[in-house]
């Protein structure tokens, strides 16, 4: 059995249940620990009464360490700082062998199964950006991405854990300082500073809209996603994705993406995103979370640089949706 486990609050409801439902439809063999960010979300969650599924309340989760910087960050760096103690609570109430971390907005297609075998008798797995060139942030955000971070419960995975849960404690905010960023760029050498470090190579695991571009998407025969590389590499199954940014806005509006997209295949899996939100939407019984739209000639100019390059990628929901099939 694979044990997984996220956080989100209630803005992102819609999210941690399209991604629970993903892995539902992979027909992994999984169990799934939440941990709701607000009453709200951990209120809803508890009346779905999901199979496997445990939820675990802030209530529980929070320790005095956490307590105590919490009023000196934003919701968001909140979150990226108790990403690490989420996985330690999980390794340490349930003894689970092992424990991966997933972003709420992770969408699967395939059993991840096939992600952890590349990982044998190593403790630690982690997955790259995989940036494409014009899009590369490593500088700033990171080689590596959080969304899919995976720690076994021995002393080569505890001993990682338990270093980049410290340093997000002392330090995880949303700006670049002195080499940090977030609880992100702690991962930079990892690969050198713990034993016992896989990075995955599957293509599948990881695709994101940072990347997508160097990238095809297709179907098998049977409609199951492929991704292969643009090089001409063999079509691998895509296993998830991930809907990073995923905005609603007013006026039955969505941004789907601030990144190069513009194909039709990658159109057609946010479409089906998209409708995948509507049905957890409805299920839950709650509102669209909508972005507050910024105003200001900095925004204004913002929109007219990314409509000049290809990225702004504001469609009307029902007509993005009716669109592009699924």
């Amino acid at each position: 059995m694979m044990y997984f486990c996220t956080l989100f609050d209630s803005n992102y409801l819609d999210r941690g249940l399209v991604l629970y439902d993903s892995l539902q439809r992979t027909k992994a063999d999984f169990h799934l620990y939440v941990f709701p960010f607000d009453d709200r979300a951990h209120q809803i969650l508890q009346k779905l009464n999901l199979a496997n599924v445990t939820l675990i309340p802030l209530g529980e989760f929070e320790n005095q360490d956490l307590l105590r910087v919490k009023p000196d960050r934003t919701r968001a760096e909140y979150c990226w700082t108790s990403t690490p103690y989420v996985i330690d609570h999980v390794l340490d109430r349930f003894q689970v062998p092992q424990c991966t971390y997933l972003d709420a907005d992770l969408c699967f297609y395939q059993d991840p199964e096939i992600l952890f075998r590349e990982m044998n008798d190593q403790s630690v797995l982690i997955t790259e950006h995989r940036y494409t060139p014009e899009y590369d942030q490593s500088a700033t955000s990171g080689i590596y991405c959080v969304q899919f971070l995976s720690i076994k419960n021995n002393t080569d995975g505890r001993t990682a854990l338990s270093w980049w849960r410290d340093r997000c404690l002392e330090w995880c905010y949303n700006r670049m300082e002195d080499g940090k960023f977030g609880d992100q760029k702690y991962l930079d050498d990892w690969t050198t500073r713990f034993h016992g470090v896989h990075v995955l190579r599957h293509l599948g695991g990881g695709v994101a809209p940072w990347n997508i571009q160097q990238y095809e998407l297709s179907r098998d025969a049977v409609g199951q996603w492929m991704i292969s590389d643009l090089k001409g590499g063999q079509p691998l199954p895509l296993v998830f994705y991930h809907f990073h940014y995923v905005k609603y806005l007013p006026n039955n509006r969505v941004d789907i993406s601030p990144y190069r997209l513009g194909m039709k295949n990658v159109y057609s899996l946010y479409a089906d995103y998209l409708r995948r939100l509507q049905t957890a939407q409805e299920r839950a019984a709650i509102e669209r979370s909508l972005a507050s739209v910024d105003q200001s000639w900095k925004a204004r100019l913002q929109t007219w640089r990314r409509r000049w390059t290809g990225t702004y990628n504001v469609f009307d929901c029902n007509e993005f949706t009716a669109t592009w099939p699924g």
